[in-house]
C-alpha cells in the first residue's frame, strides 16, 4: 500500500459521527480490531491523556520530556492540523508518508477477517487508532502517549489500561454525545481510568474530584493537593513557572507556548511523567524541554507586521482562554481583526463573544473546506450582531489576506475557531 491508497482507505471509512448513534456506545469493534492484529495496545507503558482543552499540548510535553529520556516515544493524537500523518508520531516528529501507508496496511490487512461479524467496516477513528497502536508495536517503542478523541469510556483508544491517566480539565463540549452536565461529561472522562493506572487530575472543581477517585486506581493526584502551580508569570515568548510535585519543586522554568493556560499545561505533563518514572526528573532536563517545545496552531505567532497570530481553539473555553491571552499578553492600541470560522454544531454566536468579536475591530467570516464547516454567511450574520466591520470571505486564503489589508503593519490578525480554519491559514502563510 502506498501514501495515496492509505489515504483513499481512511476515506472510504470517513462515515461515523458519535453525534448520530443509533446503538448503544462499544468498544467491541475496536477489541476485535486489536485481537486481530496480535494486540499492539497491550506491552507498552502509556500515559492517556482526556480532557475538554489542553490534551495536545500536555500529550506534547509529555512526549518531549519522555524522549529526552533517550525513549523511542510513540504519538496518537486526533484530529490533524494539516496533514493526516500528524496523528501518528515518533518521538514527536509525524510518520512519513512511507511510514504512514505501512501503519495504515497493519490495520487493512486485518480488517475482512472482521466482516462476517460486524457487517460493516471499521470507522476511520478506529482505523488511525489501531494503525498507531500497532506502529507503536512495530517499530518497538518504549513508551507512548496518546490522546482521546473524545469523552472516554467508549473512544476507540480506550482498549488500552494505561499506566498514567491524565484528565487535564472538564468543560461543557459535545455535551450531545457526552451528556448534559459536567459531572455527566466527567464520568466519561474517568472511562479512562483502570486499576493499574496513576491519576492526574487537573480539573479543580472539588465537586467533580469523587467521580475520579470513585474508580479503582493504583494512586491520584489531584490539582491543587498533591501538585500545583505556586506562580505562573508571563514571559518573553512564553511564561515562567514554579511547580510543585509529589517529588519536589520546580523553580523559574521557561515554557516556551503562550497563554497562562500552557503553564498549566507543563504542570500537568511534569506530574504525569513524574508518575510514569515514579520520580523527581532532572531540573535541567526539564528546563531545557520546556524552553524549546512548540506547538502549531496553540497561539502560534507566524506573522509580525501585521502581528499574525493562529490558535485551535474550538469550544468556547478554549476560544476564551485565547482570547484572553490576545488581550492580557499581546495588548496593543490597535485592536485585532479577527478571522474566524466554525465546525457544526458551534453557536457562533457563543463562540464569536468567546473570541472577542464584540470588541474587535474587524471580524472576517470564513469557512474551512471541510464537509462539517459552518457555511461562512451564518458566521457573518451572526459577527454582525456585534460587530459594525464584518467582511465575508469564504476562502481561508482571501480571509487571511483580506485580515492583514485591514489589521495594516501595525495591526494585529487573531485567526481562530476551528482547527481545520487553523490548519488551512497556516498553509496559507506558512506553507
Amino acid at each position: 500500500m502506498n501514501y495515496a491508497e492509505a489515504l483513499t482507505y481512511l476515506e472510504q471509512h470517513y462515515t461515523f459521527d458519535p453525534a448520530d448513534r443509533t446503538t448503544a456506545p462499544s468498544l467491541a469493534r475496536m477489541e476485535d480490531l486489536v485481537a486481530v492484529m496480535a494486540d499492539p495496545h497491550l506491552g507498552i507503558p502509556t500515559i492517556h491523556v482526556t480532557g475538554t482543552n489542553g490534551k495536545g499540548s500536555t500529550s506534547r510535553i509529555a512526549i518531549d520530556l519522555l524522549a529526552a529520556h533517550n525513549l523511542h516515544v510513540g504519538g496518537y493524537s486526533s484530529p490533524h492540523l494539516e496533514r493526516v500523518n500528524e496523528r501518528i508520531t515518533s518521538n514527536g516528529e509525524p510518520l512519513t508518508d512511507e511510514e504512514f501507508a505501512a501503519a495504515i496496511e497493519l490495520v487493512a490487512t486485518v480488517e475482512p477477517l472482521l466482516e462476517d461479524k460486524w457487517g460493516s467496516t471499521v470507522t476511520y477513528f478506529e482505523v488511525t487508532s489501531a494503525a498507531a497502536l500497532g506502529w507503536h508495536a512495530e517499530t518497538a517503542c518504549d513508551a507512548r502517549v496518546i490522546e482521546v478523541g473524545l469523552g472516554g469510556t467508549w473512544d476507540a483508544t480506550n482498549v488500552l489500561d494505561a499506566d498514567v491517566a491524565v484528565v487535564t480539565n472538564v468543560a461543557l463540549d459535545h455535551v450531545e454525545t457526552l451528556g448534559p452536565t459536567r459531572s455527566d461529561i466527567a464520568r466519561e472522562k474517568a472511562g479512562i481510568i483502570s486499576p493499574s493506572s496513576t491519576v492526574i487530575v487537573g480539573e479543580e472543581d472539588p465537586q467533580l474530584l469523587p467521580i475520579f477517585q470513585a474508580r479503582e486506581n493504583a494512586g491520584l493526584w489531584s490539582v491543587g493537593n498533591e501538585f500545583e502551580l505556586i506562580e505562573n508569570r508571563l514571559a518573553v515568548g512564553g511564561r515562567s513557572i514554579d511547580v510543585r510535585t509529589p517529588f519536589g519543586e520546580y523553580r523559574d522554568v521557561f515554557v516556551s507556548l503562550n497563554g497562562a493556560h500552557q503553564g498549566r499545561n507543563a504542570l500537568l505533563a511534569l506530574a504525569a511523567v513524574e508518575s510514569f518514572f515514579g520520580r523527581a526528573l532532572d531540573p535541567d532536563l526539564v528546563a531545557e524541554v520546556l524552553a524549546n517545545v512548540s506547538m502549531a496552531a496553540r497561539f502560534e505567532v507566524v506573522g509580525h507586521r501585521p502581528l499574525t497570530i493562529i490558535d485551535g481553539a474550538h469550544n468556547p473555553d478554549g476560544a476564551t482562554a485565547a482570547t484572553e491571552t490576545l488581550y492580557s499578553d499581546f495588548s496593543t492600541e490597535e485592536l485585532p481583526v479577527l478571522v474566524a470560522g466554525f465546525n457544526v454544531p458551534r453557536d457562533p454566536h457563543e463562540m464569536l463573544l468567546a473570541l472577542g468579536a464584540d470588541r474587535a475591530k474587524a471580524v472576517v467570516a470564513t469557512s474551512a473546506d471541510w464537509s462539517k464547516a459552518l457555511p461562512a454567511d451564518e458566521v457573518s450574520s451572526a459577527a454582525s450582531e456585534m460587530c459594525d466591520n464584518v467582511v465575508w470571505a469564504p476562502d481561508i486564503g482571501e480571509a487571511v489576506d483580506a485580515a492583514q489589508r485591514i489589521a495594516g503593519e501595525q495591526g494585529t490578525v487573531f485567526i481562530a475557531g476551528s482547527l481545520f480554519v487553523a490548519g488551512e491559514a497556516r498553509r496559507h502563510l506558512v506553507g
